[in-house]
């Protein structure tokens, strides 16, 4: 089974793939891992602060084979990042489908203002981000965008709105 976790920054795909590893044994590609690995290695002309749309259009033909090759060879996969598109579904035959489970995980705006630094006090429990200025503007129009998307292409989302607590 491949899991695909998607959402906006801060939402905790991270943390929840290395929940999922330590507790199933299974493996989790971070895009992010995956981004900064090929702009460190001169393998993209794209850098850290390229656009989501740029960043999503040279990461997800890459992934999406590696999503269809895992499936392939029956091995299990977590991906998780912010550069999965929305419209996921169409690039995968009913074959590959029925062996990808996906969910977007998004904040409520309430949920946001409410807990904002609890959100930013644990932005670093699984990785070290090196800058984390997010604020809470920022954190509000990427879950808006968000929730508006997962709804426009029907796909599935977790909406965080009141307690957030990441168990398998």
């Amino acid at each position: 089974m491949v899991f695909l976790i998607a959402g906006g920054t801060h939402t905790g795909k991270t943390t929840l793939a290395q929940r999922m590893l330590e507790k199933y044994a299974c493996p989790y590609l971070s895009m992010d891992h995956l981004k900064m690995g090929l702009i460190r290695s001169g393998q993209t002309d794209l850098t850290p602060l390229s656009s989501d749309e740029e960043l999503t259009a040279y990461l997800w033909p890459i992934v999406r084979e590696m999503v269809k090759t895992a499936i392939e060879n029956g091995q299990s996969l977590t991906v998780e990042g912010c550069y999965i598109p929305f419209d996921w579904q169409k690039d995968f035959s009913e074959e590959y489908l029925k062996h990808i489970k996906y969910r977007c995980i998004i904040f409520s705006e309430n949920y946001i203002r409410e807990h904002y630094d609890d959100i930013l006090r644990y932005a670093c429990v699984t990785e070290q981000r090196l800058c984390d200025g997010v604020t809470l503007s920022e954190l509000l129009q990427d879950n808006i965008k968000n929730l508006n998307l997962a709804k426009a292409h029907g796909v599935n989302y977790v909406l965080i709105e009141n307690q957030y607590n990441i168990e398998i």
